[in-house]
């Protein structure tokens, strides 16, 4: 199953239920749902996530960690794909999301140069926030589905590979000695 390669990759489920930075989750973050890797709490998970990382807030593995906590995803999993917007990724994804939300309201591009000051995040950013939150809105909403069902998809196919191949392990042996001893017989019943 893909259980088995998903947890290759998680961190320990002990350490992150100690964490002094998670204690403020109580009682929930000992819920098994949150760590269980099944194929809906991972594709809970996949839509939690990609949901979360087009949200443009710099709070975005805080808002996973508590959708995560409200539909009983896998939450190690949907903290981690908030990771998708780093700071190499944030450009490119927030600027499709403008152009999405651009689109949508049937408004033009508008240049905007970036800097890091106050100035810019109250000019420039009040001439962008429209399109860009509804273009994040709509992204979210698309690759938190298509995260989701392909998620779906994936487990679905793998489990049936895995029986194919335990079927094909299984019938292999039987068939090989079914064959030798059928030689055996023509052999043992060849006149001399």
């Amino acid at each position: 199953m893909p259980r088995k390669l998903i947890k290759k990759y998680m961190p320990d489920e002990g350490k992150l239920k100690s964490n002094r930075y998670l204690s403020w989750l109580g009682d929930h973050i000992h819920d098994p749902n949150l760590w269980h890797l099944t194929r809906k709490s991972v594709s809970r998970a996949f839509f939690v996530g990609l949901f979360c990382a087009f949200i443009p807030l710099p709070s975005q593995m805080l808002i996973a960690a508590i959708a995560a906590l409200f539909v009983r995803s896998n939450l190690p999993i949907s903290v981690g794909l908030v990771w998708l917007t780093n700071p190499i990724t944030i450009p490119p994804m927030f600027y499709f999301a403008y152009w999405i939300g651009t689109l949508i309201l049937g408004v033009e591009l508008q240049q905007v140069e970036f800097e890091l000051s106050l100035e810019w995040f109250t000019n420039g950013l009040s001439q962008i926030w429209l399109p860009l939150i509804l273009g994040s809105l709509v992204c979210s909403i698309v690759s938190g589905a298509l995260g989701y069902f392909m998620m779906q998809r994936f487990w679905v196919w793998h489990v049936n590979n895995s029986w194919k191949k335990r079927k094909n392990r299984v019938n292999t042996p039987a068939e090989v000695c079914l064959l030798h001893t059928e030689d055996s017989e023509t052999e043992a019943n060849k006149p001399d």
